[in-house]
């Protein structure tokens, strides 16, 4: 041995005959003599150690053939390196992040992940590189995860790589300025998930063209411009064949204006959770609350709104509201309890696809319940009541006026966001100034505050 080595021999590869290798150690290696080179083989077989020699460990192989996922984001990769080097040294890959790089090209691309057999999820997002014009080679059988955000690519070339992705899952396009959208004529036929967000679409019509994608199970959409959605296929209350196991939907951040968009959602067959905040919709009502309960009403499907689950009870409590507000409405158009004589117009039954469906499901709205109380009566409805919580007392007493007819559940929606309790949870009684000592229990959701003959002074009860 010689005996000095250069002081950046550490991490240097070299080259011995034909096998490749990287230093990890340079030093004395006693009770030997001279001044020693411990390197780490590419080839796992070869080597007679792990960096350790008489009990004395001088370094430790990484052992780069068990490594399964790999992050080499914002390294200035550009290149896959010397041929075969990563299937030689790293064969049982899975998972790469290559974000943020320096590759040029998706060639480049395609001689890294053509080394990796098993490679199921790669990240190429900001990579700002060039994609092919024509149909490519390279099959990547195994991938389920592709994410190009930011990376500059159209929706065509996507299309041109995509015979290369035969079992791709979840392919993410995010921030890509894509406008224009082509339908996939045999390609991601087994895709799951589509990420489109903060793509400029020219228009919702856009969506017709991916509307066939038999596995597509969540799209997300948002900030993508789009303002309305059609599936012509079917008219109201029929289930359209477009998106056919669609299940999760994200629109928030757009232009969403009407409520047309939200009855067109309605046609999905299987939809269960949107996320639509952030859209000049949501401020059409004074009330938030009020706008989430439309949205229930109008979807008989969803489950999940806004990342806020939908529990039975408060999906009858906006149904039965949603059949109420628009009862007038419909005896307008035409509606009637008579089912000979109900026969709604065209434009009501537009812009309420599912009221029928609701009137079948709790009955149509009665006349009673329909009659609108004078704006002068509603100062002498107005009860002062103490909301206590007898279990707690740590919380102080609260002192509200609530309108007679203020039904149980939207009181309890009331103390949902004073409390921040769920609804479900609550458990409400009240006491009368004139029953000291009596408690009652408010059991009936959908009752009234009047039913209970509540009065004013009286206190309303709180546990859960």
């Amino acid at each position: 041995m010689t005996s000095s080595v250069p002081s950046d021999v550490l991490s240097r590869r070299i080259l011995c005959d034909t096998e490749y290798a990287t230093v990890r150690y340079a030093g004395s290696v006693p009770p030997t003599t001279g001044l020693w080179l411990g390197v780490e083989w590419d080839n796992p077989q070869r080597g007679k150690h792990n960096g350790s020699h008489e009990g004395i460990q001088y370094f430790k192989c990484s052992q780069l053939n068990k490594l399964v996922d790999i992050s080499v984001s914002e390294c200035a990769v550009s290149h896959a390196g010397q041929k075969e080097e990563i299937s030689r040294t790293c064969p049982n890959i899975r998972s790469i992040n290559l974000s943020k790089n320096l590759l040029p090209s998706w060639e480049k691309v395609t001689d890294i992940a053509c080394q990796v057999q098993n490679l199921q999820s790669l990240d190429l997002s900001e990579n700002k590189m060039k994609f092919p014009s024509a149909s490519i080679t390279c099959t990547l059988s195994k991938l389920r995860v592709l994410a190009l955000n930011r990376t500059g690519v159209t929706w065509a070339e996507v299309l041109l790589c995509a015979p290369g992705w035969p079992a791709l899952e979840e392919l993410y396009l995010a921030s890509n300025d894509i406008t224009v959208l082509e339908r996939p004529i045999n390609v991601l036929q087994t895709l799951k998930l589509l990420d489109l967000s903060n793509n400029q679409l020219i228009d919702g019509s856009q969506l017709q063209l991916i509307a066939y994608l038999p596995r597509l199970e969540q799209l997300i959409l948002s900030n993508t411009g789009i303002s309305s959605i059609h599936f012509p296929d079917v008219g109201f209350g029929c289930k359209t064949k477009m998106f056919p196991l669609l299940q999760r939907l994200a629109v928030d951040d757009n232009k969403i204006s009407q409520w047309s968009f939200i009855n067109e959602l309605d046609k999905l067959q299987c939809l269960q959770s949107l996320h639509c905040q952030n859209n000049p919709l949501m401020v059409t009502e004074k009330n938030p609350e009020t706008v989430r309960q439309l949205i229930l009403a109008k979807i008989g499907q969803l489950k999940v709104l806004n990342k806020s689950e939908i529990f039975p009870d408060e999906r009858k409590g906006a149904e039965l509201d949603y059949r109420k507000m628009f009862g007038n409405d419909w005896i307008m158009a035409g509606g009637n309890q008579n089912p000979d004589k109900n026969r709604p117009n065209e434009e009501f039954l537009a812009a309420h696809p599912r009221y029928q469906l609701l009137c079948l499901k709790y009955g149509a709205p009665e006349e009673g319940e329909l009659k609108r109380q004078q704006p002068f009566i509603l100062k002498n409805q107005l009860l002062t009541l103490t909301i206590k919580c007898p279990d707690k007392p740590d919380q102080k007493p609260i002192e509200k006026k609530l309108p007679d007819s203020m039904t149980i559940q939207k009181v309890k929606g009331l103390l949902y966001r004073l409390l921040k309790i769920p609804g479900s949870e609550l458990k409400l009684s009240y006491e009368s100034s004139k029953m000291e000592g009596k408690e009652i229990e408010l059991e009936n959701d959908l009752k009234p505050l009047q039913f209970y003959s509540i009065e004013n002074g009286d206190s309303v009860l709180v546990r859960w």
